[in-house]
C-alpha cells in the first residue's frame, strides 16, 4: 500500500502561485508513475498534470500547459505541482495519485491510479 498525503493547499488571490506538495510513504519503486487531478463542485475529477519517474517525462492538460509545473524529489518520495497565474476556474479540490509500477493505463485516467491522497482544496478568488 501507498499512502499519500497532500498539502500546500489555500486561498489566493487571481494571478498568484501555490505549490502543492504530495509525500508518498513507500519507496518509488512500487510506483512507476504520479498525477495531479482536480475536482470542482459538480464536475467531474479532471486530469492536471502527470509525472513518470523514469525518464522524467511530464503531461499537462490543455488548461494548465503554461502555468504548472509538475515535478518530482526521488529522495524524499514528494510529488509537487507549482502552480502560476492562477485564475478562478482553478478552483478545485486537488488530489495527488499514484500508478502501480506494472500497471497499465493512460496518465490522464483517474482509472490508471491506483493510490489517492484525500485531496487539498485550493481556492482562487476574482
Amino acid at each position: 500500500q501507498v499512502q499519500l498525503v497532500e498539502s500546500g493547499g489555500g486561498l489566493v488571490q487571481t494571478g498568484d502561485s501555490l505549490r502543492l506538495s504530495c509525500v508518498a510513504s513507500a519507496r518509488t519503486f512500487s510506483v512507476y508513475q504520479m498525477g495531479w487531478f482536480r475536482q470542482a463542485p459538480g464536475k467531474e475529477r479532471e486530469f492536471v498534470a502527470a509525472w513518470r519517474w523514469i525518464g522524467d517525462r511530464t503531461y499537462y492538460a490543455d488548461s494548465v500547459k503554461g502555468r504548472f509545473i509538475i515535478s518530482g524529489d526521488n529522495a524524499k518520495n514528494t510529488l509537487y505541482v507549482q502552480m502560476n497565474s492562477l485564475q478562478p476556474e482553478d478552483t478545485a479540490v486537488y488530489y495527488c495519485a499514484a500508478a502501480r509500477t506494472g500497471s497499465i493505463g493512460t496518465y490522464y485516467d483517474p482509472g490508471s491510479y491506483a493510490y489517492w491522497g484525500q485531496g487539498t482544496q485550493v481556492t482562487v478568488s476574482s
